[in-house]
């Protein structure tokens, strides 16, 4: 289990995301469609002066059950072991276990 502490700062990156989405992404267009280098560095500038962890690139993916950061399936929001006990109990329909 993560600890609690991390997971929160990461539902704080989510929020912030999602407030910032569309000041960053309108500002990624303006820069596409401004033809001078010196506009491109004023709205440049006006993308770093958003908070670092408002950008999209610094969320993490987490299992959902345990917040474990690794080895997610996004198909299922879980972690390799969490998914693995789930499909052998039975939880998961239309998943089966592999045997080989």
């Amino acid at each position: 289990m993560a600890r609690k502490s991390v997971i929160q700062r990461e539902k704080k990156r989510q929020k912030l995301e999602q407030k910032y989405h569309l000041i960053r992404r309108s500002s990624k267009k303006e820069i596409s469609k401004v033809p001078s280098l010196i506009d491109k560095w004023e709205i440049h500038g006006k993308l770093e002066s958003l908070p670092r962890n408002s950008a999209p690139i610094r969320l993490h993916r987490r299992c959902f059950s345990t917040g474990r950061p690794r080895a997610n399936y996004r198909d299922f929001g879980l972690s390799g072991h969490i998914l693995r006990e789930m499909v052998h109990a039975g939880f998961l329909p239309g998943a089966t276990r592999s045997s080989w």
